[in-house]
């Protein structure tokens, strides 16, 4: 007997597959049209059940072959299987499996942040800023604009550091030298300087320069002139002007060459009265409010040795101590006094600046130059000093100083001959305050002062050299007071070389070297000087060397 379910579910099945692949109105082969119905049969209970799944089954499959995907088999009959509706797929391209009859899995992420996009959006990971469309606003270079602007130079911004430190108050307290012995040629030693403030912060701008004395306007080294003294607490005889105005001194020194000849006194009133840094400004001043350069003026109005003094005033210090040097070895022959002059008593900032200017102004290096120049020992003291790298600690080692002290006598007078080159390492590189505990231990090892072992076991330009050191280190003032003493000594005066010492000691302790001319010689500087030179050209130096105008 046949089974009547089974019988059932091939009829049915057979006039499904008849419907979908004939259509619905196609006929089987006995000429009946088959209408399939999931209500053909009813059966009750679990049968209906079953016969509802394979008829949706049936259904699913057909449709696929047929190129409907369930997607589109949804949209167009509905989701009436009773599953649930197919999964997404994650970002690799794959279906998420699902446990039948459970709750749907959740869409994959990733456990990774994304990445920034290139070259634009919000990378905020890495520190980029969002890019905009618009330019940015603000102190920005814009390349497509005119050349950069140097490194450091200030677009206009509040926020942009200036492009040099601020500057400290001159007032410095005068000094507190060893009293000075009569005038015997004879000085003793200086108190010790104690360690003050140097002026070589900045460093020198890239300038372009002619020969002889700039009608530029550069920028300076540093506080005029070269700034003061590291290693003293020195008086200087001209200070800057509390109540200078660049314009009204400007005004006076356009009064002072108008019309035929220039009035002298008004011109050396005017550049007198201020500090180097301030006759810069007034430069630039006469420049803005008449359309003249100053320096060109000035040397069409005036002329001789007061023309040099004025335009030594007028002069940067660094570049009027290179145009020194330059003159000293320039010619036949080579003017040591001067090299030995400048390189004895100048810092190492100091000498780091004037060699910068003195490539600037000559395209050459100084220390080629200084070798070119000079020979032997004395050469190579030069070349030390040119180094600009001597101790300026103010660190003092007794015990160093006495061993120093002991090998600078065996170097000399403790054998036959002389090691030079041991004098010239510990005088050229040692600290000063170093250097005197040396010096007083020389003179408790050898029972004489060290000059007289340098005058006795060297001659010539490295005696004179070594000679300058070690009084320039003892006392500096009366020093100088000895160079002016020289310049001016004998049948006529070294004009060059007193207009250099009065003009580059002016703002450091000119008026300490006027006090030791005094003691050292008997008489007053601006006696010596009123008795050696004349008209402006005395008037001038003699207002330097007072510093009255204050």
């Amino acid at each position: 007997m046949p089974n009547p379910i089974k019988s059932a579910v091939q009829d049915y099945v057979t006039s499904t597959i008849t419907h979908k692949f004939l259509g619905s109105n196609s006929s089987n082969r006995s000429g009946q049209q088959q209408q399939p119905s999931n209500n053909q049969h009813n059966f009750p209970g679990p049968v209906g059940d079953i016969f509802g799944k394979i008829t949706t089954t049936i259904s699913n499959k057909l449709n696929s072959a047929s190129g409907n995907t369930h997607q589109q088999q949804q949209q167009m009959y509905g989701n009436n299987s009773g599953y649930p509706p197919q999964q997404p797929t994650n970002p690799g391209g794959f279906y998420q499996p699902y446990d039948k009859g459970g709750p749907q899995q959740p869409q994959y992420q990733s456990q990774y942040p994304s990445q920034p996009q290139v070259g634009g959006g919000n990378a905020s990971g890495y520190g980029y800023e969002q890019q905009s469309s618009y330019p940015p606003t603000g102190n920005v270079y814009n390349p497509n604009s005119a050349p950069p602007p140097p490194i450091g130079f200030n677009l206009g911004g509040s926020n942009a550091a200036p492009p040099y430190p601020q500057q400290s108050a001159y007032n410095q307290p005068a000094g507190q030298y060893a009293p000075y012995p009569a005038a015997s040629g004879q000085y003793g030693d200086a108190a010790p300087y104690p360690v003050g403030g140097g002026f070589g912060a900045q460093q020198p701008q890239q300038q372009y320069f002619g020969s002889g004395y700039t009608n530029q306007t550069p920028k300076m080294f540093g506080p005029a002139p070269y700034g003061s003294d590291p290693f003293a607490m020195a008086t200087p005889s001209i200070r800057p002007n509390p109540s200078f105005n660049s314009q009204q001194t400007a005004e006076l020194l356009r009064k002072a060459m108008k019309g035929f000849g220039c009035d002298k006194g008004k011109i050396i009133q005017a550049i007198v009265n201020c500090s180097n840094v301030q006759r810069q400004e007034v430069s630039l001043s006469f420049k803005q409010m008449y359309g003249k350069d100053l320096i060109k003026e000035l040397k069409s109005e005036l002329s001789g040795d007061f023309e040099d003094l004025i335009m030594a005033l007028m002069s940067y210090p660094a570049y009027y101590d290179a145009a020194q040097l330059r003159r000293a070895m320039e010619g036949l022959g080579t003017k040591e006094h001067i090299l030995i002059e400048i390189m004895t008593t100048r810092t190492n900032a100091q000498i780091i600046q004037l060699r910068s200017a003195y490539a600037q102004l000559y395209c050459s290096d100084l220390e080629r130059d200084m070798i070119g120049e000079t020979s032997g020992y004395f050469k190579r003291m030069l070349v030390a000093l040119c180094t600009g790298a001597r101790d300026e600690s103010m660190i003092t080692d007794p015990l160093r100083a006495n061993q120093d002290a002991n090998k600078l006598y065996r170097a000399g007078e403790a054998r036959l001959g002389t090691d030079e080159s041991a004098f010239i390492a510990i005088l050229s590189a040692q600290n000063y305050n170093q250097l005197r505990l040396i010096f007083n231990e020389y003179q408790n090892v050898s029972g004489h002062p060290i000059e007289q072992a340098i005058t006795a076991e060297f001659s010539g330009d490295i005696r004179d050299g070594l000679l300058a050191i070690i009084k320039s280190i003892k006392n500096r003032p009366a020093y100088f007071a000895e160079l002016l003493y020289n310049s001016m000594k004998g049948f006529g005066t070294r004009d060059t070389d007193l207009i250099r010492l009065v003009v580059t000691r002016s703002e450091i302790d000119m008026a300490d070297i006027r006090s030791a001319y005094q003691q050292l010689y008997g008489t007053s500087l601006e006696q010596a000087i009123a008795s050696d030179c004349s008209g402006a050209y005395k008037d001038g130096l003699i207002a330097i060397v007072k510093g009255f105008y204050h």
